[in-house]
């Protein structure tokens, strides 16, 4: 991976973590925090839309698909706190 590819990770992380926590919680989780759930959401995200047959390519679609991952992560993480 060059270094444009990983700062297009980054960012794509970043934007989904932050989005994922306006979603769920509010707020966001400070840049760092924002990119790791950002990165774990689109594994999440790709997989979860990946089974259900829903595809998006590009940048938008990128984020897209980490922000509902990561909003997927929040939310069990919420419930798996509250038990």
């Amino acid at each position: 991976m060059d270094i444009t590819g990983l700062l297009t990770f980054l960012v794509i992380g970043a934007i989904a973590g932050w989005l994922a926590g306006l979603l769920t919680k509010g707020k966001g989780f400070g840049i760092l925090g924002n990119i790791v759930v950002g990165i774990v959401g689109a594994v999440i995200g790709g997989h979860v839309l990946g089974f259900v047959g829903v595809t998006a390519g590009g940048f938008i679609g990128s984020v897209f698909t980490a922000t509902v991952g990561a909003a997927l992560l929040l939310f069990a993480v919420r419930i798996l706190k509250r038990a």
